[in-house]
């Protein structure tokens, strides 16, 4: 590959505006943003599966947290003096409020039909247990609980409060060992699969949407467009087509096709893949005895991924249970994806960041052969944290979504990243999304970012209509809690969050034009 993107002349079978790849969360919220600005653009997405959100935004293959920073603790990490960093849990929230809107929004307009699908109240809880523990949590919910997008949060270390907020994990328990809790009511769990999905019917209304067609190349023209090279897996018939625009956003696929198109802001940046798997809780009665997302602390010198957390998940209007994540690890960049996805990432400008990585990140490395070593009773044990009856008859195990971390280059050498990365050219004519959590949560912040840096010329005539999607647009809600607070009640009502909404107040654009005031 070389450092810049080959430049070829041949000709296309069709010409389309925009070429989406993969059918997970990114690319139709993408797809659906543009659909409202541009319906006149002709879009066509491609997924090398035969369904929908298969990968990474199945709902069996994630946590469904709705990512919101209200319980996951390593948003919150301790200072050496043993004050506690809130910076990065503002920032996450902030983003997840954004698409709480823009689902309100779809709702509200016919894009997206019964919230109650894919988004559902859930309280999102911290848990620690241990003097040091404790004492962290209660300095995490000082600095949270007067911040405006953390109002209401609550600090539990009573033993009868736990025990009476959650029973499952209170049974058999030593309360001895201190523990403490923050607890959010305010929080969601969300099926990305079903929310997936619907955007796409959105998208196939007004576009095409080809299952079981695998991108294999992506070429750029003389003329500034792309040529994407597709394959039908089924009758291996070959077609090419041409695009203005494309987004890669096919999960741990998206890396070696933005290798292939040969744009220069990929050089540098490799994956490094690490797979999950989750207990499935089987028995209904221990579900029914927990409602709630509950985090815990990473073990010392473990991955931030790695946060153990049991879930109380809603598929298909029935409550489940998760317990996780256990790690496993095979070079493959997807569940469905093959063997050779790692080393045929492996370029000459991308060699330093894997091997600088590889001789830093021993933690990680120490990490994931203690879990491959695990045994079946051992992760028993460590489910055992979260519930001290826990018996292995009653839970199986599942393996979850393939995850492939960022490593961007730092110097002569590289960095993992645990977050993820949006890439895009520098004529803003192909843009790719890296990395994962908080991923899907964040969607819309990101797509709303590819917008901005891909379609600068249009960006500025679309600004009324995507404030009337995001009414915060442009606005840090953290720092202006009556609009949070008139955004959160919309939000809260049109995605039936609340069962006691009242009647009427503001609808979206009644909000844009609110905080534009």
């Amino acid at each position: 590959m070389t450092n810049a993107a080959a430049v070829s002349n041949k000709k296309s079978d069709q010409k389309v505006d925009v070429v989406l790849v993969g059918a997970g969360i990114m690319s139709a919220t993408l797809g659906a943003l543009l659909r409202q600005l541009q319906p006149d653009w002709s879009i066509a997405l491609f997924e090398r599966l035969d369904a929908a959100s298969a990968e990474s935004s199945d709902p069996w293959n994630n946590a469904g947290t709705g990512h919101s920073a209200l319980c996951e603790l390593n948003y919150t990490p301790q200072n050496s003096d043993g004050s506690v960093d809130v910076s990065k849990a503002i920032t996450v929230n902030e983003q997840f409020q954004v698409s709480r809107q823009f689902w309100s929004h779809a709702v509200e307009n016919g894009v997206l039909s019964n919230p109650k699908e894919f988004i559902n109240p859930i309280p999102h809880v911290s848990f620690v247990h241990g003097a040091d523990n404790v004492e962290y949590l209660r300095k995490r919910y000082e600095a949270l609980a007067d911040q405006t997008l953390f109002r209401g949060m609550e600090f539990i270390d009573s033993p009868d409060e736990f025990s009476r907020r959650l029973p499952l994990m209170a049974k058999g328990r030593d309360f001895s060992d201190p523990v403490a809790l923050n607890w959010s009511e305010g929080g969601t769990d969300v099926d990305f699969g079903a929310l997936t999905k619907q955007f796409i019917n959105y998208i196939g209304d007004g576009g095409t949407v080809h299952f079981g067609h695998d991108v294999r190349n992506i070429t750029k023209q003389s003329d500034g467009s792309w040529n994407v090279k597709v394959v039908n897996n089924r009758t291996r018939k070959k077609r090419t087509l041409n695009a203005k625009f494309v987004f890669v956003g096919a999960g741990g696929g998206a890396l070696p096709l933005l290798q292939k198109s040969g744009i220069k802001e990929i050089a540098g940046f490799g994956g490094f893949p690490v797979s999950g798997q989750f207990f499935r809780c089987t028995n209904p009665d221990l579900i029914s005895q927990h409602g709630a997302k509950v985090y815990g602390k990473a073990a010392v010198g473990a991955p931030p991924m790695s946060v153990p957390h049991l879930d109380t998940r809603v598929i298909g209007h029935k409550p489940g249970l998760l317990f996780g994540p256990y790690a496993g690890w095979t070079p493959k960049f997807l569940k469905e994806g093959k063997l050779t996805d790692l080393p045929m990432s492996i370029r000459p400008n991308n060699l330093m960041s894997l091997v600088g990585v590889g001789l830093t990140e021993f933690g990680l490395t120490k990490y994931l052969i203690t879990e491959l070593l695990q045994s079946a009773d051992g992760r028993v044990e460590t489910l055992s944290e979260f519930v001290p009856k826990a018996l292995g008859k009653d839970w199986e195990l599942i393996t979850a979504g393939q995850r492939v971390q960022v490593i961007r280059r730092k110097g002569a050498g590289g960095v993992l990243e645990f977050g993820t990365a949006v890439i895009t050219s520098e004529d803003g004519s192909i843009a790719g999304l890296l990395g994962a959590s908080p991923g899907a949560s964040t969607a819309v912040t990101a797509m709303l970012d590819v917008l901005k840096n891909c379609f600068g010329s249009q960006y500025k005539s679309w600004e009324p209509k995507l404030k009337e999607m995001v009414p915060s647009l442009g606005v840090q809600l953290s720092d202006n809690p009556t609009l949070f607070d008139e955004v959160w009640a919309y939000t809260s009502k049109t995605l039936q969050l609340v069962d006691d909404a009242p009647a009427g107040g503001a609808s979206s654009a009644e909000l844009a034009e609110s905080s534009s005031v």
